[in-house]
């Protein structure tokens, strides 16, 4: 079989790869690490994707609060130290709205302009969630007061799948469309495995008149019984198919991150030929995944200059 017989047949994939001016702006996720072995694992990750020149990178907020600090000093060494967009998770669960106040104060006052708002969840997910005494009910709430403050870029939370504790999926988009309406100017997904239902849910949120852009979040799997556990706490869907194609892969921990790679990257490209021009890489602080599934999707590594201190 000629070249020209297997392209007219669709089995070659490679022409998806693009040239290095690619149309795509990412962004990536890391959370704030607990041990200093695991802080030089993240500042080696950040070095290493920061050269992608993100359209942002966001620190998440631990459950109940618990990495406030941690948060703050990784989001303000980001800015400080690259000039990169940097965004900050907060969450209503475990602070007054005085405290939410301070906060961004501060934030403002270091040149961070972009918050992610969340509800949050209770610490160690246990139990149902209770909103804090004199704090933000709900995350279109914690929008509402943060516009009030300052004039934040402001991206929320999306479930393609529908929130774990939503009702059922018409009363979740609901609820992101207030988020959207208090003043939210992006949505990021929770992670999910099949292309297909961000996709039926980029249209049910259109069809609902949420007109800001919808950001599918991907989560290259690095342990799969740990993305397991994440996709039961969050309402994704595993498929079948999925399951299989990583049975057997536990103690090969390479040849895992090989069909990991190609996964995502298969992901991004169905997405993409759906019209999708934005990726929210939830990296897990591990630059090799996603590093790897940007360079396939066309995008090359620039220096980032640091400023000095």
């Amino acid at each position: 079989m000629g070249t020209d017989q297997i392209e007219k047949k669709g089995m070659m994939r490679l022409p998806f790869i693009m040239p290095q001016d690619s149309d795509l702006d990412v962004s990536f996720e890391f959370f704030p690490p607990k041990t200093a072995k695991m802080e030089e694992t993240l500042w080696d990750s950040f070095n290493l994707l920061s050269q992608l020149q993100p359209k942002f990178i966001s620190v998440t907020y631990g459950a109940g609060g618990s990495t406030r600090e941690r948060t703050h000093d990784i989001v303000t060494r980001i800015h400080k130290k690259t000039g990169l967009h940097v965004a900050a998770h907060l969450c209503c669960i475990g602070h007054t709205q005085d405290e939410i106040a301070e906060i961004v104060k501060g934030y403002w006052a270091e040149g961070v302009r972009h918050i992610v708002a969340l509800r949050g969840d209770p610490p160690g997910n246990t139990g149902k969630y209770v909103p804090t005494p004199g704090g933000y009910e709900y995350a279109s709430d914690l929008v509402t007061g943060l516009k009030k403050l300052h004039p934040f870029e402001i991206s929320v939370a999306g479930y393609p799948e529908g929130h774990p504790e939503a009702i059922n999926a018409q009363l979740d988009l609901l609820n992101l469309k207030k988020k959207v309406d208090a003043g939210a100017d992006r949505v990021i997904t929770q992670f999910f495995m099949n292309p297909e239902k961000f996709l039926h849910f980029r249209d049910r949120a259109a069809a609902a008149g949420i007109t800001v852009p919808i950001v599918p979040g991907i989560l290259p799997i690095t342990n799969f019984s740990k993305t397991l556990d994440f996709a039961e706490k969050c309402g994704a869907r595993i498929p079948k198919w999925m399951i299989q194609l990583f049975e057997g892969l536990d103690d090969h921990p390479r040849t895992r991150e090989l069909v990991a790679a190609t996964v995502a990257s298969e992901q991004c490209r169905v997405l993409h030929e759906e019209g999708v021009r934005n990726f929210h890489f939830y990296t897990l602080n591990r630059a090799e995944l996603t590093l790897a599934i940007c360079h396939m999707l066309g995008m090359r590594s620039k220096q980032v200059q640091q400023k000095a201190a």
